[in-house]
Parts: structure tokens; C-alpha cells; sequence
């Protein structure tokens, strides 16, 4: 009776792992490769930044599975750098793609402590990014992909990866781009962890 008790208690634990951190789809799960370097990432984080990527809506597991492993090559292989490079992706199919995830400083260069791009203060580079999979300039994301993106933050809060204070800015805010679209900047304004005032954290 003990021994089916071990392995039943194994068996939750290893459908958790598989399951992943709130939800997500692990970055093992969509084929992901290994960074090249980690750098980690201090918690509970108080910054999340919203933006997306420059790429047509994914909205089947296959096509957004795809669509991360064609992300993560072009960041390491063409721009060099140590991982994809946000914390998290938002497919058109409603699901959360691990990228550097809950643990690690997303491989951007803008949002690290050592770049020459950086536009964040040292103090405030410890974010968490999550984009969305899509180019969302003058469309908007739909129901599934805000629904999930907000589900992963109350995770996040609850798993203590960010503070139950925690501030939302668009990426626009932060550097000289249309990220993360008209419509979807727009919504992000309307919620209540929204920080209009940036300043503070740029240097």
C-alpha cells in the first residue's frame, strides 16, 4: 500500500512538471533549445512589459509551436543572442509559451543590465516580458490571448513570481517603437496594474 502510495504521489509530481509553471507550454514541450547562458532573475519582479512580435497570427498548436522554435533560431542565430528573447509568448490558440520564463532575464538587449541599449535603470531590469504572437499594429489581439495573458499574471502573483503590486507598461513606453500595437496598448491602458508615469524606471 505504501509503495502505491510513492508512486501515485510520483505521478502528480511528474504531471505537474509536464504541466509547467502556471499552465505554460515548457519550453522542453515546444522544442526548445538550451541558452547559451542564463543569467537569473532576482523575484518577486514588480515590472511586466507588454509587446509583440513582427509575425502572422499563430492559431494551431503545430503553427505556434513552429512559430517559437523559428523565434528562438532567428534571436540566437542571426542577432546573437544567449536565448529567445522574451518570458513568455501568447499564441493565437489562447496557450503560454515558456520563453526565458518565471526564472531567468529574458535575452533581450534592451532589457539587460550589461547592454549599451539598455533603457531601463539597473534597478529596474528585472521584468518579465511577455509578447504576443502577432503583428498588432492596427488589429488586436483576441479574447484567448488577452484572457491568458491575464491568467499568467495572477499566477505569477500567486506563485510568487511577481509582487501582489506589480506594475504593466507597454513597450512603446520604453523604447522608440509600435509595440505593442495600437488596439493592444490600448487595452493594456484600461488595466488597473498599468504605470503611466515611466520615468522612474528609465534611466
Amino acid at each position: 500500500m505504501f509503495r502505491v502510495l510513492i508512486i501515485f504521489a510520483t505521478s502528480l509530481c511528474l504531471c505537474e512538471l509536464v504541466k509547467g509553471d502556471c499552465g505554460v507550454v515548457t519550453k522542453q514541450q515546444w522544442g526548445g533549445l538550451q541558452p547559451t547562458h542564463v543569467q537569473y532573475l532576482p523575484r518577486p519582479v514588480d515590472l511586466v512589459i507588454i509587446q509583440h512580435t513582427v509575425t502572422p497570427m499563430c492559431t494551431t498548436d503545430t503553427a505556434c509551436m513552429d512559430r517559437m522554435r523559428n523565434t528562438q533560431d532567428y534571436h540566437m542565430d542571426t542577432l546573437g543572442w544567449w536565448d529567445i528573447g522574451s518570458s513568455f509568448y501568447v499564441g493565437g490558440n489562447g496557450k503560454v509559451y515558456e520563453g526565458a520564463g518565471w526564472l531567468h532575464v529574458g535575452a533581450q538587449p534592451w532589457a539587460t543590465t550589461n547592454a549599451p541599449l539598455a533603457s531601463l535603470s539597473s534597478e529596474t531590469t528585472k521584468v518579465i516580458i511577455v509578447e504576443i504572437l502577432y503583428y498588432l499594429v492596427n488589429d488586436g489581439p483576441t479574447t484567448q490571448q488577452l484572457n491568458a495573458v491575464k491568467a499568467l499574471l495572477k499566477c505569477g502573483v500567486e506563485s510568487g513570481h511577481l509582487t501582489s503590486n506589480y506594475h504593466v507598461v507597454g513597450h512603446r513606453q520604453l523604447i522608440a517603437t509600435v509595440s505593442p500595437g495600437r488596439n493592444l496598448y490600448r487595452e493594456i491602458r484600461t488595466w488597473p496594474e498599468w504605470m503611466e508615469d515611466v520615468s522612474s524606471i528609465k534611466n
